[in-house]
C-alpha cells in the first residue's frame, strides 16, 4: 500500500511542478485545404526567358 502512496504522491509533485500536457490537436484543425489559382495563358517573354535557362558559354564568360 506505501508504493500507491508514493507514486500518487509523486504524481502529485511532477503535476504541481510542471503542469498538465496541452489538449491534443485534431488532424482536422492541422490540415487545411485551398483551391489552387487559376493559372493565365503563358506567354513567351524574351526578358524574363534568360533568367529560366542556363547557358555553358555564359556561365564560363565566353
Amino acid at each position: 500500500m506505501e508504493s500507491q502512496h508514493t507514486t500518487d504522491s509523486a504524481a502529485a509533485a511532477r503535476r504541481a511542478r510542471f503542469g498538465t500536457l496541452p489538449e491534443r490537436i485534431r488532424q482536422e484543425d492541422m490540415v487545411g485545404e485551398k483551391a489552387a489559382a487559376p493559372k493565365g495563358p503563358t506567354r513567351y517573354d524574351p526578358e524574363g526567358s534568360w533568367m529560366s535557362f542556363s547557358c555553358l558559354a555564359a556561365e564560363l564568360g565566353v
